[in-house]
């Protein structure tokens, strides 16, 4: 499907669980042919991906009890970032058929070097200066509509930043970084000139440019979004941000390329009774169904593999290999 008209949105909110809500709405309602370029802020959050442990991610009650913060539950799979008002967030929305890393990616790139400041894509889903990081990328892929999202350092609380988030022993390892400060930068440390303004000038330009002439620039508030109560409700409860809360029986975890996985079982009579599996992986589906299928298997390797084998998301066939042997190496 080629794209022939686009709209930029602005969120005039800066509650994470409203500006979530707006996302998925906008998800639901954007044309075949239609590309939705969605900026929006947040204020003293931490969002974590689909598939987290909200408790290891975030230091959940000094954000929230003792700082008045919010934590967020997104739909993209990845690790838990923080966002305050020295950071911008971008979401590109559009059919399944329409999606382009390469070319939105370009957009966020093409601006900030319209900024004077030379960057580039790395690794899976990052965008650095340097070897810094300034804007992380995650991915949801619907049965029709897809969205990239991302985050853009412009003059982010780092000490904040560092405070809530809780980055594990083995993650650090594995990138051979010494700290969550020393792998990230705001682009005001490159240009002091740059402002929120100026970002997103070149953000509309560059959209423009590399999109077609945006028919609206549209700029949203909670009031004229009745629509999106339910959403909003559903971001913002306890069982989508935390999760009921269990004590599990067996829990076995390891770190592969692609990210962190952790399988969290409970057994009785040799079935698995209650299974969580939580993950900072990209592809969030996959391990939002492991979980439920793991549920009513016997506790055996050879189920559990034979259960792995079975997933449906075969698009990621060498990820579900990558489990079948790490399960296959260990004790029970």
């Amino acid at each position: 499907m080629s794209i022939k008209k686009s709209k930029i949105i602005y969120s005039e909110e800066f509650n994470p669980w409203y500006n979530l809500a707006l996302e998925e709405y906008l998800l639901n309602s954007v044309d075949d042919d239609e590309i939705i370029l969605y900026l929006w802020q947040n204020d003293n959050t931490v969002v974590i991906g689909r598939n987290q442990n909200a408790w290891k991610e975030c230091r959940c009650s000094l954000l929230e009890e003792e700082n008045d913060g919010y934590l967020a539950r997104r739909l993209s799979g990845g690790g838990a970032v923080y966002h305050d008002m020295g950071n911008l967030n971008f979401t590109f929305l559009m059919d399944r058929d329409s999606y382009n890393l390469k070319k939105q990616l370009s957009v966020i790139l093409e601006a900030v070097k319209g900024l004077g400041i030379d960057a580039e894509f790395s690794g899976r889903n990052d965008l650095v200066i340097g070897e810094k990081k300034f804007s992380g990328n995650a991915f949801y892929f619907g049965s029709k509509k897809a969205y990239h999202h991302g985050t853009i350092l412009l003059d982010t609380d780092i000490k904040s930043l560092v405070e809530y988030l809780q980055v594990s022993k083995e993650k650090i390892i594995s990138k051979g970084i010494e700290s969550v400060r020393s792998r990230v930068v705001n682009l005001k440390e490159i240009n002091d000139k740059i402002n929120l303004d100026s970002l997103k000038e070149k953000l509309e330009k560059s959209f423009s440019s590399i999109y077609v002439e945006p028919e609206e620039i549209l700029h949203y508030t909670p009031s004229e979004m009745p629509e999106i109560a339910d959403l909003y409700e559903k971001y913002s409860s306890w069982d989508w941000r935390y999760g009921e809360t269990t004590e599990f029986d067996i829990i076995f975890s390891n770190r592969f390329d692609w990210g962190e996985v952790e399988i969290a079982l409970n057994s009785v009579n040799a079935v698995i009774e209650k299974a969580k599996v939580y993950s900072d992986a990209m592809e969030a589906e996959l391990f939002a169904e492991l979980g439920p299928v793991l549920e009513g298997v016997r506790f055996t390797k050879e189920n559990i593999i034979e259960t792995v084998k079975g997933l449906k998301d075969k698009g990621n066939k060498e990820m579900i290999s990558d489990l079948v042997d790490w399960i296959k190496k260990r004790d029970f």
